[in-house]
């Protein structure tokens, strides 16, 4: 027993003296490292109320397919939610909503990951007023390369990516109430040190 335990101490020396590549673990799994390229997407989903300056008819929210390097120039707000319709998911989503206007004055997109596919976040989009683009991840493909996937759900995890397409903040088992508000401050504070 002591040696198994002598092993494993052994092993975690390399990264307690910091010769090793640090890897920051949540719910999820790992995350992406600050300050590096942000994980690459592709997903489909719904944009609803002309947010992505997509032509449409009618106030249906419009299939759509987005990838980060269609987002590049701008702010992003990645945020990967549980599932449409939960008192949690639908809380941080009227939060979003709440300050959209606030976000977009700052050049940022927001945009919403969940396992649920396109009609769901159409309804949920109809049922909440949501003009902001909901993406569908149903086999976690996109939420595990942002650590941010328990099968068969995305975690409530929040990814702040910049112009060019760096993860310049992170954050993880998050709390619905404010959490706009939050992301908006360091949204705000990233840009103040950046100019």
């Amino acid at each position: 027993m002591k040696r198994r335990s002598l092993i494993g101490g052994l092993a975690l020396l390399p990264l307690a003296l910091g010769l090793a590549p640090r890897r920051a673990w949540a719910i999820g799994g790992v995350l992406p490292e600050l300050n590096q390229p942000a994980p690459d997407f592709e997903l489909d989903g719904v944009a609803p109320g002309g947010s992505l300056k997509i032509a449409r008819s009618g106030n249906e929210p419009l299939p759509i397919r987005v990838g980060l390097n269609q987002l590049a120039g701008r702010w992003l707000v990645l945020y990967f939610y549980p599932k449409d319709f939960t008192s949690g998911c639908t809380l941080e989503a009227r939060g979003f909503q709440k300050d959209l206007a606030a976000f977009q004055a700052e050049s940022a997109s927001v945009i919403g990951v969940s396992a649920d596919d396109p009609e769901a976040h159409a309804s949920f989009c109809g049922s909440e007023g949501l003009v902001f683009p909901l993406l569908s991840d149903p086999g976690g493909t996109v939420s595990r390369r942002y650590g941010s996937w328990i099968a068969p759900y995305s975690q409530r995890h929040t990814f702040l990516i910049d112009p060019q397409g760096i993860l310049r903040q992170s954050w993880t088992a998050v709390r619905p109430s404010g959490h706009s508000r939050e992301v908006l401050a360091e949204l705000q504070r990233q840009k103040g040190s950046i100019t």
